[in-house]
């Protein structure tokens, strides 16, 4: 036979913990580990009883005085718990903390849902920011009842099943006795009033599906596939609950032009050999429009210059990355023979001036020159 756990440790408490302190183990315990909460898992059902067992005796003076003064043989005879007649977890909270779970009167205000939409922008569009108007399609409250799901001057009366508070009351038996367990009233679903002449325009739900054009203002430097959260702009709520919240999903088309890395903007730009070794000017895309960039002689393939300051602002931060412009040398394929005599003085000429660190960039050139 296995051996019993002490019952404040089952529930993690000290021993001189007060009524409040079991209580809010319990609670915490008893959420965690309900049936409802855990289907079809034995370990968390047996946790369950073990712990609804030690609430049962700690929770009550007499049953507590004599488990401190003579542990678990002081309890023999005691009936065990039974949480059968409760049939959910919500049930089991309302019969130990008051209807709802948490003492709450009244019907729950369910918040509404949130909702999820896509927008599309261009590579410099994520740089610099823009606006965007997407449609969405919504679930909002009627306009013509205000959502409450009345005709304009129509009738109502109050709930003939609950009198118009709300919720029932049915007493259940539980391992403490006999409780007062409250629910929310079936027929009028807690509003305490049925409603006779139905809104028209909502026929009488109090909710209308629309579809609208919400303006998103896209910040500058966002990255393809992060969302911007439009609070209160998503599905409206029951009455009296907040609606939920609109993400915008923001996609960044591809630009051949650049590529990202962080906050940098990387692209290259392509010169002819000759200018790689006597230097030029030329003009690059960036973000922000053309940039003139210097290039210096003697530049190998490969290099980058960097533009300070045009890559992407920081989101929520201040700064701003960088432009890399990588240098791609285009060498040239000589196949005419006139095209190889006039290049051959200039092959002879690098036979002589090439620097060993410069060998393999100048191998190659000759190599196609031959």
């Amino acid at each position: 036979m296995a051996v019993k756990r002490d019952y404040y440790e089952v529930l993690g408490v000290s021993r001189d913990a007060s009524e409040a302190d079991l209580k809010k183990a319990f609670r915490r315990l008893a959420r965690e580990l309900h049936p409802d909460v855990n289907p079809g898992d034995p370990q968390a059902e047996a946790r369950f009883k073990e712990v609804a067992e030690a609430y049962e005796v700690l929770s009550a003076a007499e049953s507590r005085d004599l488990y401190d003064r003579f542990g678990h043989e002081g309890l023999r005879g005691r009936p065990g718990p039974d949480f059968a007649d409760f049939g959910s977890f919500q049930d089991l909270f309302d019969a130990f903390f008051g209807g709802g779970g948490f003492g709450g009167r009244g019907p729950r205000r369910a918040p509404g849902d949130d909702v999820l939409v896509a927008t599309a922008i261009s590579f410099v569009e994520s740089a610099a920011g823009v606006s965007r108007d997407v449609e969405v399609e919504l679930v909002e409250a009627c306009a013509t009842c205000e959502g409450s799901g009345v005709a304009p001057g129509g009738r109502v009366h109050r709930c003939e099943r609950c009198g118009g508070q709300g919720q029932v009351r049915q007493v259940a038996s539980g391992p403490f006795g006999q409780f007062l367990r409250t629910q929310i009233c079936p027929d009028c679903r807690g509003e305490g009033q049925m409603v006779l002449d139905k809104c028209a325009d909502c026929a009488g739900r109090g909710r209308v599906a629309t579809k609208r054009p919400i303006t998103v203002n896209v910040p500058a430097g966002i990255a393809s596939g992060q969302r911007i959260r439009m609070t209160g702009r998503g599905h409206a709520g029951d009455v009296g609950a907040p609606p939920g919240d609109l993400y915008v999903e923001v996609r960044v088309a591809p630009d051949e032009r650049f590529a990202r890395d962080g906050l940098d903007v990387v692209t290259q730009v392509a010169i002819p050999v000759t200018d790689a070794m006597l230097g030029t000017q030329v003009t690059v895309p960036t973000v922000d429009g053309e940039a003139h960039v210097d290039l210096k002689p003697g530049v190998q393939p490969g290099d980058e210059v960097v533009l300070r300051g045009k890559g992407f602002p920081a989101l929520q931060g201040r700064g701003r990355g960088d432009q890399r412009v990588i240098v791609q040398v285009r060498v040239p394929k000589i196949t005419s023979d006139d095209g190889k005599k006039a290049v051959q003085p200039l092959a002879e000429y690098l036979d002589s001036g090439t620097h060993r660190e410069d060998e393999g960039f100048f191998e190659r050139l000759k190599h196609a020159f031959r």
